[in-house]
């Protein structure tokens, strides 16, 4: 991940966005974030809340539950929004999005112009529409079929702090398994070198086959 903060970058990134007059109409400190493929782009790890609008590249999101099955909820491209849902409520604890290439977003943080943001009718305006836009999409989701070792892998991905899984009994509890099966998934997990072992029932994601 790059933050870049150049203010002729910025402005330039503004004026592509299809959203120009309202983001024009924002006193708001914008900047922009570049991500490369494969890195999450908004997890339950993050720091603070940030408002993200594609410019370039593609993302997709999705809901991990705690026993790991995932949900393939949405994918975006240019002018997608992140961050819509946080400006009314808490941030979920099961919602991931991953950039699915090099990834470029205007960016800015929610919590330090809340105020600004619900108070511009022109942007909420954008924001409802994002938000029916998903809602739609919600209505046809369901779960991606997986093997218990797939809802391993993406257990340690999503929802392990680090990638790291720390205690095969209480793991094994939210993956709805028996620790048996679950040391045995991570017993040829790290002999085909996708997780290596850290101590004693610990054990951190490295690679996804």
């Amino acid at each position: 991940m790059e933050r870049i903060y150049d203010k002729k970058k910025i402005a330039a990134c503004i004026a592509g966005s299809n959203y120009h007059a309202v983001l024009d109409s924002l006193d708001v400190d914008f900047y922009l974030i570049k991500y490369e493929k494969g890195e999450l782009v908004c997890s339950p790890f993050e720091d603070e809340t940030l408002f993200r609008i594609v410019e370039q590249g593609s993302i997709n999101i999705y809901l991990i539950r705690d026993d790991g099955t995932r949900y393939s909820l949405s994918s975006g491209t240019a002018d997608y929004f992140l961050g819509d849902m946080e400006l009314f409520y808490p941030r979920s604890s099961n919602i991931y999005a991953e950039a699915a290439e090099s990834l470029t977003c205007i960016s800015f943080s929610i919590e330090k112009h809340r105020d600004i943001l619900l108070s511009s009718n022109e942007f909420l305006t954008l924001v409802c529409e994002s938000l029916s836009g998903k809602i739609g999409a919600l209505a046809a989701t369901d779960a991606a079929p997986a093997s218990l070792t797939e809802r391993v892998l993406s257990y340690m991905k999503y929802k392990c702090e680090n990638k790291t899984l720390k205690g095969v009994e209480q793991a094994a509890f939210h993956l709805h398994c028996s620790a048996r099966q679950l040391q045995r998934i991570l017993n040829q997990s790290e002999a085909a070198g996708f997780v290596e072992k850290l101590g004693k029932g610990t054990y951190r994601l490295t690679d996804l086959p």
